[in-house]
């Protein structure tokens, strides 16, 4: 038997960071995403050898072992063995072997939530495979645990619920990783609007999230007032971005994106860098009306609102920077499994 899954990859339109503990633990946090026709995807094939095979094709890795309860965690392929360690733990895996194997529309550090899709996608095969009881809540967070408790991956929250909800969620984060998801039913000519607008624009470059989140976890922690503030501006953008969206005002969204980005760079060293002013003061000159980094900063993707048909004057102007457009579309459809 075969067993598959697939997950999509999300853009944050609004409210990005404020997932992170300590910060949501402390204040709350509320998060503006939407997920998109980019997709992380996991194939598991059962096996008569005692081998546990994994394969990440995108990556071009390939690691084999014996048959074992816990494989080792080591910074190779470590998201497909966490994911199988604590299956293992909690439920068992009754088959001799099995092979894994992994792919991902946009490259690992790119921002739009790569690792944590990946894991929802893995979670979503092997859920398949034994046929757990796990509701959307209850995928999103065994994902989240796997992640940031198993691994000790540093990131937020939202990630693993928009790749298990999909679609366009206003989401509330609140202390003892409670999370709510609220879906947005904005009208598809408004929808449409948005897709046509918004330029989803890769930079050429990837970045370790990891290494600036810890830098704003360590701002909360430290009580860097300058920091917290760009926080709380942050959770009344993904409000503003909320209501613009519901009301069909999208000749505001440029400027709440802008909002945005200027108190994004006041969260911590490294979330901007000259590249990507360079980058967005191009964008800007060529017409968009704001745009932001997506994920933790740093590189990756950048997305910008072009009204009109801005977007192709933008386009040309970026060329100079040696990155690309990605094309794709909204989708409303969150984790999808089924078996061959």
């Amino acid at each position: 038997m075969i067993y598959r899954s697939k997950a999509p990859l999300r853009i944050g339109l609004a409210g990005g960071g404020t997932d992170v503990s300590p910060y949501c633990d402390l204040y709350n946090g509320a998060i503006l995403n939407a997920t998109l026709s980019l997709y992380a995807y996991a194939t598991i094939e059962v096996l008569d050898e005692p081998l546990i095979e994994l394969h990440a094709w995108d990556q071009g890795e390939r690691l084999v072992f014996d048959r074992a309860d816990r494989l080792p965690i080591d910074g190779k392929l470590d998201l497909l063995k966490g994911v199988y360690n604590r299956i293992q733990q909690d439920y068992g895996v009754p088959v001799k072997g099995l092979r894994l194997s992994t792919y991902v529309d946009a490259t690992a550090g790119s921002g739009l939530g790569t690792s944590s899709t990946l894991v929802v996608a893995i979670v979503g095969a092997f859920a398949e495979m034994l046929k757990l009881p796990l509701g959307e809540y209850d995928m999103a967070h065994y994902a989240y645990e796997i992640e940031r408790k198993d691994l000790n991956l540093a990131g937020g929250r939202q990630d693993q619920y928009a790749a298990t909800f999909g679609g366009v969620n206003f989401m509330e984060f609140y202390p003892n990783d409670k999370v709510i998801v609220n879906p947005l039913r904005i009208k598809r000519e408004y929808l449409f609007e948005l897709e046509h607008n918004l330029l989803l624009y890769f930079t050429a470059t990837n970045r370790e999230s990891a290494k600036i989140i810890e830098k704003q976890a360590g701002n909360v922690v430290n009580k860097d007032q300058g920091a917290i503030e760009a926080m709380h501006q942050l959770k009344v953008q993904a409000q503003m971005m909320k209501e613009a969206l519901l009301m069909g005002k999208l000749n505001e969204i440029g400027e709440i994106l802008d909002f945005g980005f200027q108190q994004k760079r006041l969260m911590a060293e490294g979330i901007s860098n000259p590249r990507i002013e360079e980058i967005y003061d191009a964008a800007k000159k060529a017409g968009a009306t704001g745009g932001k980094i997506s994920g933790a900063g740093g590189g990756g993707f950048m997305i910008f609102y072009c009204p009109g048909t801005s977007k192709y004057n933008v386009m040309k102007s970026l060329e100079q920077f040696g990155g690309a457009e990605k094309k794709y579309e909204f989708v409303k459809l969150g984790l999808s499994t089924w078996t061959v």
